[in-house]
């Protein structure tokens, strides 16, 4: 516990105290302090309001709120058009629906010419649980992070996230916010840095890393401390940005322990793991192993349950952090 960064949650392994709240309220929150700050802000929804916890903003500021129905191609559309004229628009669905419906849109619209345009790709991952396959976004990393010019978060907790959307009214140009469904742990505190492109050491550590993003990263910090016990010290980054990645971050890391285990609720092809394989293949090989889901549908479920079932729960990472010890 001793090699934690100071600026986390004090209760982080004191189960009874840590609180738990949704990364989507993260994102609700956000919206309304930035909302309030920058009369420019503007939300559109795809008649997903509560589920996105953008419904307190359109209470808040209704003329700056637009509906858009079950329309998603036609929500970015629009949004691109508003942030041509000034605007700041952030276009709020399901990852599966946006960006998974209306890439096409994103592509061309926002992306190509550069529009200053957040989207927010909420019940992300396997934890969107009983609503199963259908509505599981696991492939939106993959689908964002190429496209030229698109800046792509992953925030880790609610204090996170509320982070990433004023982080993204502050950047010029494109944003996409991953986020997820459950209530999940609050590991950072308002003082805990976040910078776009900048990634996070939250635990020192000279055995091995892990590179991890969104809320899967509590699972990295317990996995951790119950290693250290067997004298197996973890380095865990937080990066919450995969694009632009933080390259000198992983690289310095890599360096040091000389194996990587990379964590994400999210298809490992495509995602964070590969990100940090392109990074480390060209400068700094060392052997990696990449959790997430292996190339397969979800299913429904309880979100706990099924973070198990495909093999990213506390006993998976342990397993996997001495499997690529035995690689070094």
């Amino acid at each position: 516990m001793l090699n934690l960064k100071s600026h986390l949650n004090k209760n982080l392994f004191n189960k009874s105290k840590l609180e738990k709240i949704s990364t989507r309220d993260g994102y609700g929150k956000g919206l309304v302090i930035a909302g309030k700050k920058n009369k420019n802000i503007v939300v559109l929804c795809a008649d997903l309001a509560n589920s996105t916890r953008v419904a307190e903003f359109k209470e808040k500021f209704p003329k700056r709120f637009i509906e858009c129905g079950i329309a998603e191609q036609n929500m970015m559309g629009l949004a691109a058009g508003m942030a041509f004229v000034g605007k700041i628009p952030f276009v709020s669905s399901f990852s599966v629906f946006s960006p998974g419906v209306n890439w096409s849109q994103l592509r061309v619209s926002v992306c190509q010419n550069n529009a200053n345009t957040k989207i927010a790709g909420s019940h992300s991952g396997v934890s969107v649980g009983e609503d199963g396959m259908s509505h599981q976004g696991l492939e939106d990393i993959a689908i964002t992070r190429c496209l030229p010019g698109l800046v792509v978060l992953a925030p880790c907790d609610f204090e996170e996230t509320k982070k990433a959307v004023l982080r993204a009214v502050e950047y010029n140009g494109p944003v996409y916010i991953r986020f997820e469904r459950p209530a999940t742990s609050v590991l950072t505190t308002e003082k805990t840095p976040f910078k776009i492109g900048k990634a996070e050491i939250f635990r020192r550590g000279k055995d091995v890393t892990i590179v991890a993003c969104g809320p899967l990263l509590y699972n990295a910090l317990i996995a951790a401390e119950s290693l250290s016990k067997q004298g197996i010290e973890v380095e865990i980054i937080n990066n919450h940005t995969i694009k632009p990645i933080d390259e000198k971050t992983l690289i310095k890391s890599a360096k040091k322990t000389k194996a990587i285990v990379t964590i994400e609720n999210h298809q490992v092809i495509g995602g964070l793991g590969s990100a940090v394989a392109e990074v480390l293949s060209k400068n700094y090989p060392v052997p990696i192993e990449i959790m997430g889901v292996q190339d397969k549908w979800g299913e429904s479920g309880k979100p706990d349950e099924l973070i198990e079932k495909y093999g990213m729960g506390i006993d998976s990472i342990i397993k996997t952090i001495k499997k690529v010890l035995k690689r070094k």
